[in-house]
């Protein structure tokens, strides 16, 4: 089942993102940030953002949140996403599906685009974002180093609604209807 994240879940997204941060470079930290400093950011990220996780017989395999793209005023309707799936997980279409409802939670809040950005080559990633509909936007060349080398950042960018002009205010992520929520991860996890 695809659900609101919580506090109590900080320890199986913490597990989940040990190996990017120690070995991979889906991610540029480089020390763990320790099971309440994640704990503190799914707090924080969602007074404004999404930050879903995916279940399944208890155990959290995957999760997915938006943050914020700048801090200027002018980009309230830009977000940027990640994604992090259980290597136990992979391969069975739980990050697009979860992705899309990332993605349909982001658009109810008023938010306009998405934006992933991504370690190059990054394969399995680009396809991911290729496939749900985010385009190229850029290459940031050689712009972090990890495990003894540079690495080229990508940034795709996904239109999740025309913009309005004047714009209006983005909703932030808990006054969002649950039952509007609920029929998102409903439509997501049920059998086609």
């Amino acid at each position: 089942m695809i659900r609101i994240a919580h506090a109590d879940d900080a320890a199986a997204i913490h597990d989940i993102y040990t190996p990017s941060v120690l070995h991979g470079v889906a991610t540029f930290e480089t020390e763990l940030p320790g099971v309440e400093a994640m704990r503190e950011r799914i707090l924080g990220r969602l007074k404004q953002y999404p930050w879903l996780v995916w279940e399944e017989e208890g155990r959290v395999l995957a999760y997915a949140y938006a943050s914020r793209f700048r801090e200027r005023a002018a980009y309230d309707w830009i977000a940027e996403t990640s994604i992090y799936v259980h290597a136990d997980a992979r391969r069975r279409g739980i990050a697009r599906r979860l992705y899309g409802v990332l993605l349909d939670a982001m658009r109810l809040q008023g938010l306009n685009q998405a934006v992933g950005v991504i370690t190059l080559p990054g394969e399995g990633s680009v396809i991911m974002h290729e496939a749900i509909g985010f385009t190229p936007a850029g290459v940031w060349r050689s712009s972090g180093y990890k495990l003894g080398r540079w690495w080229d950042v990508g940034v795709w960018q996904k239109e999740l609604q025309a913009p309005e002009t004047p714009p209006v205010a983005v909703m932030p992520f808990p006054a969002l209807a649950p039952g509007a929520l609920e029929n998102l991860f409903r439509a997501a996890t049920s059998p086609s």
